[in-house]
């Protein structure tokens, strides 16, 4: 066995995967907490993964958890790195596998600046870009690309509730009360991204980057339609459950 192997299979390495798993839930259970604010109109933070963070920062002892989430997260991606090289995994797998450690990657260096005092607000940054790329001659097409792209993403989060075909991520067992969690998990995060791809694209059609935005724009969204409230706290409700769900995927992850 290889000494990348070894690594792989070592305990060490398995529980920074499990405080990585455990960290990612947490954010999702944040960005709920958030969510359910913003329906009842008391929110401080967006909710994004990095008002998640931003909240954190805030708790007792945040900063030293913000270190320790990011040291978990840039283990995730190492697990997806190895996952890559030794897994002998399929090319939709691999695509996977390099999705989901650029999200672990992009968030712990998130988590790094919170934890250094330089959060800052990831909708209205998005809402700048989509303005200056809109100025160049194919900025239109791009952000429509970037809509199709989040809808494509969306549509893969919905498949995956639907197919429960995420169990494969998991060793053992795999209880009822687990695979539940996980289909209203990633149903929930399949709207959501579905909803901010609709407004990427709608953007691009209207020559308006304001509609343009990441999760805490399109969550604003939905509570301005009619039963917005209702819609936003169920969707809360939805995001929860993928937080749960990755703490039982933290005990349970296939290697």
């Amino acid at each position: 066995m290889s000494t990348a192997q070894e690594v792989r299979y070592s305990r060490p390495y398995g529980l920074a995967i499990t405080v990585g798993l455990i960290a990612y839930g947490l954010v999702y259970l944040l960005i709920a907490l958030i969510a359910v604010q913003l329906a009842f109109g008391h929110a401080q933070q967006e909710a994004t993964q990095q008002g998640a963070l931003e909240e954190l920062a805030g708790t007792p002892f945040g900063h030293l958890l913000l270190w320790i989430v990011a040291i978990g997260l840039f283990a995730l991606v190492i697990w997806r790195v190895l996952e890559l090289v030794w897994g002998h995994l399929k090319l939709q797998k691999k695509l996977s596998s390099i999705g989901r450690g650029i999200v672990y990657l992009v968030l712990g260096i998130s988590a790094v600046k919170v934890a250094n005092g330089a959060g800052a607000s990831s909708s209205g940054t998005q809402r700048t870009m989509s303005a200056r790329v809109m100025e160049h001659p194919a900025g239109r097409v791009l952000i429509v690309a970037i809509g199709v792209a989040i809808i494509a993403i969306a549509c893969y989060q919905l498949y995956k509730a639907y197919s429960k075909n995420f169990t494969e991520d998991l060793a053992g067992g795999i209880s009822d009360v687990t695979i539940l969690l996980g289909r209203i998990g990633y149903a929930a995060k399949g709207i959501a991204f579905l909803v901010m791809g609709v407004m990427f694209g709608w953007a691009a059609i209207s020559y308006d980057p304001q509609k343009a935005g990441g999760l805490d724009t399109a969550l604003h969204t939905i509570k301005d339609q009619p039963f917005g409230t209702v819609l936003l706290a169920v969707l809360a409700a939805g995001i929860a459950c993928f937080g749960l769900y990755c703490f039982i995927w933290s005990c349970n992850a296939r290697r």
